[in-house]
């Protein structure tokens, strides 16, 4: 069906392509369109990937993540020629001037020279964190804005790198904590929230704030909990989200409390120490959410 189509015969806007003749046609009363459809896919067919990748002419999409988003050049380091015999000497001297100067001319500003470092960093955080692709892929367009407005000047590659990956896991929902972003890039957390505060304002990024149920299976499962522990968490977290019992309160926190109560209720007791280490709290907190949490939600259980 096209919404945007109209029969002008019967002013019907319920049209149907038929792929037999390659027609529009109107389905209330049979008028046919004057205007070819336009098949924008490939003219050849591919039955399965080798075939697809041998027909294609086009190249690899444009990738955030590398420099000039992979719109150049690689020459590779094997020494072998189209045949793989292995080079002479001097052919082997050659290639190494060339791919000396081929890298010095693909980074030659001080900027790309600045996002080399960056992009490099991008990819070794989100390997320790297991990000998935598409996450890196924000996070350097997003430093490549930042670079854009002048933002980094004066400031360390690595805290904006790092503060920018924990902007786009807030921004997408992933449970990633500020603790382990430090941990990743071997920086201070206060330095990293700083410039992290610093970005939201200077680029005006719609923040969302964190939920703790994004922390409920991460959690439960590094404790080797149930799906029904996990479950119950959530409902916890619910209600307590509806009561308005999270305001001022650190989602993770709140969260590893959370999975502390529901694995007293489903029966798969955890001691508050191997929660917070879990969670990368304190004791301290457990303790005090859960208090919150039990009394404000009559909870039925006992620690």
């Amino acid at each position: 069906m096209s919404e945007t189509r109209v029969c002008p015969e019967c002013g019907s806007s319920r049209i149907k392509f038929d792929r037999k003749s390659g027609e529009w046609v109107c389905l209330d009363c049979g008028y046919v369109f004057d205007e070819p459809a336009v098949d924008m896919g490939p003219e050849w067919r591919a039955f399965d990937s080798d075939q697809m990748e041998e027909r294609a002419r086009t190249g690899a999409p444009l990738k955030e993540t590398k420099i000039r988003k992979g719109l150049t050049t690689v020459i590779d380091t094997h020494n072998r020629d189209m045949r793989g015999s292995a080079f002479s000497p001097t052919t082997k001297a050659q290639m190494y001037r060339i791919r000396k100067w081929h890298k010095r001319t693909t980074v030659s500003t001080s900027m790309e020279r600045n996002l080399a470092v960056a992009l490099n960093e991008i990819r070794k955080i989100g390997s320790y964190l297991n990000l998935p692709e598409g996450i890196l892929e924000e996070a350097a367009a997003l430093y490549r804005k930042a670079v854009e407005k002048g933002l980094i000047r004066g400031r360390l590659i690595e805290a904006v790198v790092a503060a920018v990956i924990y902007a786009i896991c807030r921004i997408y929902g992933i449970p990633r904590t500020l603790d382990e972003i430090a941990e990743a890039s071997g920086l201070p957390k206060k330095d990293i929230g700083r410039t992290y505060r610093f970005l939201v304002n200077e680029l005006d990024l719609k923040v969302p704030l964190t939920n703790p149920i994004y922390y409920v299976p991460k959690f439960a499962s590094a404790l080797g909990l149930s799906g029904e522990v996990q479950e119950e968490a959530i409902r916890i977290l619910q209600k307590a989200i509806e009561k308005g019992l999270l305001s001022g309160r650190g989602p993770t926190g709140v969260a590893a409390a959370a999975v502390y109560i529901a694995a007293l209720m489903k029966g798969e007791r955890r001691t508050q120490k191997e929660v917070a280490e879990v969670a990368g709290v304190t004791e301290v907190t457990i303790r005090n959410r859960y208090r919150e949490l039990k009394k404000e939600l009559n909870l039925p259980v006992n620690a």
